[in-house]
């Protein structure tokens, strides 16, 4: 069965924006694109005044959802699209839509502390129990962002296996776009004894701290590289903290790529600090992965 690319739709600038996107790429992937709505039945006195019981109401939102879906088939004809509306809350409804989704595209708002981002706790609850990767999009996105010369960024740590599906999709999409990929390890000091005798052991072998993260990084590449092998691939190892590094290569993306862990709280599910800061301060789509 062929998954599509997804997107929720509500009818605000950002939800279009996030429409688009995912409308180029579902042409660029050969895939179908899924719009999808969270709806809830409102019963009001003056909507039962004029006909609005539960189905009329389903009728009028999904005519809003088609609206503004026609910009988007317009633009792409020839592009296999289908509308859902869907009753229930958003987090539920996105969470299931993603389960049968290659990507869902959300719109994401507003940059730092103050303003926030996404659907405030709604977009968080998605990025965490989705089970495919949630591609946030700013209502300023152009097609323009995605020419020749901006890169795919994305983190990588751990080993090989650790960022195996943040690295996949990565590659993926670039191929798709004829982008290059700029793989991103971040590394920092550790206190001296966070050393076992076989890692610093490893360290020694290596030549230092900075050698052995740039091997661990192509290794874990290298699979990678065999596999997508017309994608050109720069491997950056840099110092510091890997939200840090990743935003100030943001400049260069025309899409960030972070994975996550999501962390089960008293108050409900939570994102890593890394996926949260990009989240919050690039200006290019992000792309969270999951890989727990």
């Amino acid at each position: 069965m062929t998954r599509p690319i997804t997107a929720g739709v509500d009818g605000t600038e950002e939800s279009l924006a996030a429409l688009d996107w995912a409308a180029r790429e579902a042409v660029r992937r050969g895939l179908p694109l899924r719009a999808v709505h969270a709806w809830r039945y409102e019963a009001h006195e003056a909507h039962e005044a004029l006909g609005g019981d539960r189905e009329a109401q389903r009728g009028w939102v999904s005519d809003g959802v088609t609206e503004a879906v026609r910009g988007v088939t317009g633009r792409y004809p020839d592009l296999a699209v289908s509308v859902d509306v869907v009753e229930g809350g958003p987090v539920e409804v996105l969470v299931e839509a993603a389960a049968g989704a290659e990507s869902l595209a959300l719109g994401s708002r507003g940059h730092g502390r103050v303003v926030g981002f996404l659907l405030g706790s709604v977009g968080q609850q998605v990025i965490a129990g989705a089970g495919c990767p949630v591609v946030l999009v700013r209502a300023g996105d152009r097609p323009a962002a995605e020419a020749a010369g901006r890169e795919v960024v994305v983190g990588q740590q751990g080993g090989p296996e650790d960022s195996a599906a943040v690295l996949e999709f990565a590659f993926r999409t670039a191929a798709a776009r004829g982008a290059t990929v700029r793989v991103v390890r971040a590394w920092t000091l550790p206190p001296v004894f966070a050393y076992s005798p076989g890692s610093l052991k490893l360290l020694d072998e290596s030549g230092g701290l900075e050698p052995f993260e740039k091997k661990a990084l192509a290794e874990a590449v290298r699979p990678l590289r065999e596999r997508f092998p017309g994608v050109p691939v720069a491997e950056h190892v840099e110092m510091g903290s890997a939200g840090q590094v990743l935003l100030s290569l943001a400049g260069r993306a025309q899409l960030m790529v972070v994975g996550r862990r999501a962390h089960r709280t008293a108050v409900g599910a939570r994102i890593g600090s890394v996926a949260h800061g990009v989240l919050h301060h690039a200006d290019c789509p992000v792309a969270v992965v999951p890989h727990d």
